[in-house]
């Protein structure tokens, strides 16, 4: 077990640390949701109502959506987009989706490969491309939900107002809905440029998402 676990440790530690945020999200955001209630002369609710409701719903699918997005257009740019001097990038000469024999598939499978790493047809055109397309699937499905938990949101907030409800159409090109996404979005691709430009220059001992300390600044492609 104690082997498992170390063998596990980051995926474990994110894991963790997800469902206590999360926890602590629903905590959070039912003390702010009950406030609100309150000032607008509604009655509170339970932890349990506020975790099944559009407002919590929304706010979830919205920081999710905004992370797949990222994740799928970085897997997906750095086959061809290369930055010199970061561990972030292959080298330039290395841009594209390489050969069958660099990518061990086919007739170059390894015993130990997937199954479908050693097969053709479209069965290995989709694992070859199944990271990517299960990032943007989630990104996809984190989309709708959000825009559907979003204008449930938005309407129990214009009804309150004496508003008459909107329709999903006009939810999802109106100005609050893409406030909402642009606001994650714009955050999620500066955290990759500060990721992809600072590690030309700086270090962090140990990490795989750094080089070596001692690494010339162009060296591209390599970790430490």
């Amino acid at each position: 077990m104690k082997q498992k676990i170390k063998e596990n440790g980051l995926s474990l530690a994110f894991l963790v640390m997800f469902l206590l945020t999360l926890a602590g999200q629903a905590i959070a955001g039912t003390a702010l949701f009950n406030d609100q209630q309150l000032v607008n002369g509604g009655e509170p609710v339970s932890l349990l109502k506020y975790v099944t409701s559009s407002d919590f719903a929304v706010d979830v699918a919205e920081n999710w959506q905004s992370e797949y997005l990222q994740f799928f257009l970085f897997i997906t740019m750095t086959i061809w987009l290369v930055q010199k001097g970061s561990p972030e990038s292959k080298k330039p000469e290395e841009a594209g989706t390489g050969s069958d024999e660099e990518q061990l598939v086919g007739p170059y499978a390894r015993p130990d490969s997937p199954a479908w790493a050693k097969v053709g047809g479209i069965r290995l055109s989709l694992y070859s491309n199944s990271l990517g397309l299960v990032m943007g699937l989630v990104f996809v499905l984190s989309w709708l939900a959000q825009s559907v938990a979003g204008v449930a949101s938005y309407n129990s907030e214009r009804l309150l107002d004496l508003r008459d409800p909107v329709s999903w159409g006009t939810y999802v090109t109106s100005p609050e809905f893409w406030n909402r996404s642009l606001q994650n979005w714009q955050s999620e691709l500066l955290a990759v440029l500060s990721m992809v430009a600072l590690s030309i220059y700086l270090r962090q001992r140990g990490s795989p998402e750094s080089k070596p300390v001692g690494a010339p600044h162009a060296w591209t492609g390599v970790e430490g």
